[in-house]
């Protein structure tokens, strides 16, 4: 017989697998759970595409060059042996028909700018979830070209991860944005059940997954994405710590907490019941505001029969400006807000929050929180582990962490018991040198001192 050259092999994909290889949308997101057959997939759509698409452009990324040469270029040098010729240095596989294969990685926040003027036909995004939204971003501006090209972006991902939340938002709350079009987003759940595969070869595996503990398994097994792993606060649950407004007794002592900077304002009301439970009743958060202008926005949404005891603010707003010598602090108090200083000890307010976490003996937990405050509701679920401090919340994605600090700060202050009175501006602030040291402009009892 004459010999007819290597032959590629596409396999036999599992049910989940053929959707994802048929799906057409612009953006499409495969995967939920671990076991799923996800980079399996990822490589046969590459090659695909390439057959199919003479000159066709693509790029596969993963967060690290280790776990791409791992989980792609090692496998693919076996499978396309002589059918693409692969080059190191470029890091790409180069097709008989011109399509080219190209791979990427994106450690460090910046890398992706090397892909910036850079045109795609099709990226593909393994383990989207260890990608920032801003990483996300930048690389859909890579997708296009003049020719008559598909277009699209495959993103495998599991619960978790840096990217939890946009990616969670786009493909499985799918909470589009101004922009956004609901007909390019598809998300196609796969869990280890839906690999015959794995299911045949490796039924430990399944075992080990059931075994996990229930915040694991929830994520790892059955693809849940309210629970996740690196979750800080996985015991804040909507159905037990969120609650629909109801009028709150007057005699129930008021507080306004809050966690500023030009980037975010982020301002809570919150009342105290007569067994020390925090009820988190009111929300105000928005970023590009002045001192002044945050100032006004908090008043104006503080109803005059609110007998707000004090606002609690965390301490770098008493560091002086360079420029002025003021502190913001001074600003917000010479605009009708006095602050309180709060603890910043941040390792010792989140277990402080997590005990006001815990689920009482009466069966309600020690904070609860109106579904009105919906964006306090998002990022206490979204917050992770710090991965050089597990104690300590992860300071990136920084968008999310305004609200729960806030939150800590009014936890801590409450934990403490004491009432501080709102701290005053020095009254000889903002006097020029030499009327300080005269005690200001000279008058007639200046001359008479001393008779």
């Amino acid at each position: 017989m004459p010999n007819k050259g290597p032959v590629w092999s596409l396999g036999r994909p599992s049910g989940r697998q053929k959707e994802f290889f048929l799906a057409s949308s612009r953006f499409v997101a495969y995967g939920g759970a671990r076991g799923g057959g996800k980079s399996w997939a990822v490589r046969k759509k590459a090659v695909l595409l390439a057959a199919r698409y003479p000159g066709i452009r693509l790029l596969l990324l993963r967060r690290s060059y280790p776990e791409l040469r791992e989980n792609h270029i090692l496998p693919m040098l076996s499978e396309l042996s002589g059918i693409a010729l692969y080059k190191e240095t470029e890091k790409a596989f180069t097709f008989g028909n011109g399509s080219r294969l190209r791979f990427g990685y994106c450690d460090a926040e910046s890398d992706v700018l090397q892909y910036q003027g850079q045109e795609y036909d099709v990226i593909f995004i393994d383990e989207a979830t260890q990608f920032t939204q801003y990483q996300f971003s930048t690389l859909t501006a890579c997708l296009r070209g003049v020719r008559r090209l598909p277009r699209r972006m495959y993103l495998t991902c599991n619960p978790g991860g840096v990217g939890h939340m946009w990616v969670k938002r786009l493909f499985v709350d799918r909470a589009f944005r101004a922009g956004e079009d609901p007909e390019d987003h598809l998300f196609i759940q796969a869990r280890a059940d839906d690999n015959p595969a794995l299911v045949k070869n490796d039924p430990g595996y399944l075992k080990m997954l059931d075994n996990l503990p229930e915040g694991l398994r929830q994520a790892w097994r059955d693809g849940c994405w309210d629970v996740f792993a690196g979750q800080f606060f996985p015991e804040f649950r909507r159905e037990t710590h969120v609650t629909a407004p109801r009028a709150l007794p007057r005699g129930w002592p008021r507080y306004r907490v809050l966690d500023y900077g030009l980037d975010m304002l982020a301002c809570y009301w919150a009342a105290v019941d007569h067994t020390g439970r925090i009820w988190v009743y009111r929300e105000f958060c928005r970023p590009g505001l002045i001192v002044s202008e945050a100032a006004r926005a908090i008043l104006e949404r503080t109803p005059a029969e609110e007998a707000v005891r004090c606002t609690i603010a965390p301490p770098d707003l008493w560091s002086a400006q360079k420029d002025t010598g003021r502190t913001m602090a001074e600003i917000f108090h010479n605009c009708g807000v006095p602050l309180v200083r709060a603890s910043n000890q941040r390792v010792h307010g989140w277990l402080v929050m997590k005990e006001f976490l815990k689920i009482r003996e009466d069966g309600m937990p020690g904070l609860v929180v109106f579904d009105t405050c919906t964006r306090l509701i998002r990022d206490i679920s979204a917050v992770q582990h710090d991965e050089k401090n597990p104690s300590d919340v992860a300071k990136e994605p920084h968008e999310y962490t305004h609200s729960p600090d806030a939150i800590r700060y009014l936890c801590v202050f409450r934990a403490m018991g004491a009432e501080p009175e709102p701290e005053q501006p020095d009254e000889d602030e903002g006097l020029e040198y030499d009327d300080y040291m005269t005690g200001g402009e000279t008058a007639d009892s200046y001359l008479d001192f001393g008779n």
